[in-house]
C-alpha cells in the first residue's frame, strides 16, 4: 500500500475533495465526500469501494483496525496521509473527522414490484437523512425526490442517513414524470391530515407508493391531484403534526409489519 502524504492546500486532489462540498460540482463529476468511518465501513462491507481516500496520522492511530481493513477490502492502491490543517479545509463538518472518502455517486433503478416511497420538498437534510435510514430500516428500498427536495449527497443527509445512501434504490423526478410512470403502474397513497382515511388501508395493496410532503406546506397540491388515496396517522388531538421523519418510521413500521403478516 503507498501511503502519499499531502502538504500544500492546492493540491489537485485537495482542489477536488472541496469542490465536493458544493452541489453543482458534485453534480458535474458525479461524487461526493463521506467522512465518517462507520458509514464508509459499511460501504466498503457491502462492496462499494471510494475513489480517493485521505486521513490524518492521528485518525489512522486511533483507528487502525478499521481503517486497515477499508484498505484492504477497497483494494485501492495508495491513500493520503493530510495534516489536521488540510483536513479542515476540505471538511464540511464543524469538527473535521481525520478522514475524507470520495466516492462515485451510484446509479440504481426502482423496482416497480416493491413499494415506493416518494419524496416531496423535504428540504431539511436532517430529515431526508433520518427517512431513508428508517426507509433501509424497514426494508423500503425504492426511493423517489422530486426537484424540490435536500441534495441526497448533501453532508448533513449523509450524516444521517448513513450507510442507507449506498444500499437504496434512488430515482430522481423533474416535472412529475417519474410519479406519472408510477401511476400506471400501482396506486398512489398521499399523506394529509384532512379527508385522510387510516394507514390500514394500505394491507389491500400489494404494491403502492407512498408520497411524503414538505413539514410545513404538506404534499404539493399537483401530486395531491395525482393521488388514488390520503392517508393520516391517528393520534392525540393535543398533537396538530409530527415532524416528517417521525411520521415516516411510523407508515414505514405499519408498511413493514404488514409484510410480515
Amino acid at each position: 500500500m503507498k501511503i502519499t502524504e499531502i502538504k500544500s492546500k492546492d493540491n489537485e486532489k485537495i482542489k477536488l475533495a472541496r469542490k465536493l462540498g458544493q452541489k453543482k460540482y458534485r453534480d458535474e463529476f458525479s461524487m461526493f465526500c463521506v467522512e465518517n468511518l462507520a458509514t464508509v465501513y459499511d460501504a466498503v462491507c457491502a462492496g462499494i469501494f471510494p475513489e480517493v481516500l485521505f486521513a490524518t496520522k492521528d485518525f489512522v492511530r486511533k483507528n487502525e483496525e478499521k481503517f486497515s481493513f477499508v484498505l484492504k477490502k477497497a483494494k485501492l492502491k495508495e491513500y493520503f496521509l493530510i495534516d489536521e490543517k488540510i483536513n479542515k479545509s476540505i471538511s464540511d463538518l464543524e469538527r473535521a473527522s481525520g478522514l475524507v472518502a470520495i466516492f462515485v455517486k451510484r446509479k440504481s433503478k426502482i423496482n416497480f414490484s416493491k413499494p415506493i416511497i416518494y419524496l416531496n420538498e423535504i428540504n431539511d437534510p436532517g430529515n431526508l437523512g433520518t427517512i431513508l435510514r428508517t426507509a433501509l430500516a424497514f426494508s423500503l428500498k425504492n426511493i423517489v425526490l422530486d426537484e424540490t427536495c435536500a441534495d441526497l449527497y448533501n453532508s448533513k443527509t449523509i450524516g444521517a442517513a448513513k450507510d442507507s445512501i449506498f444500499k437504496l434504490n434512488f430515482a430522481f423526478d423533474k416535472d412529475l414524470k417519474i410519479l406519472r410512470e408510477i401511476k400506471n403502474k400501482m396506486k398512489i397513497f398521499c399523506t394529509r391530515l384532512e379527508d385522510s382515511k387510516d394507514l390500514k388501508l394500505l394491507k389491500k395493496e400489494k404494491v403502492f407508493c407512498i408520497v411524503l410532503g414538505n413539514e410545513a406546506r404538506g404534499v404539493s397540491p399537483e401530486i395531491q391531484q395525482a393521488a388514488d388515496f390520503f392517508v393520516k396517522i391517528n393520534m392525540s388531538k393535543e398533537m396538530e403534526s409530527l415532524n416528517v421523519a417521525c411520521a415516516a418510521a411510523i407508515i414505514f413500521h405499519e408498511v413493514y409489519m404488514r409484510e410480515l403478516t
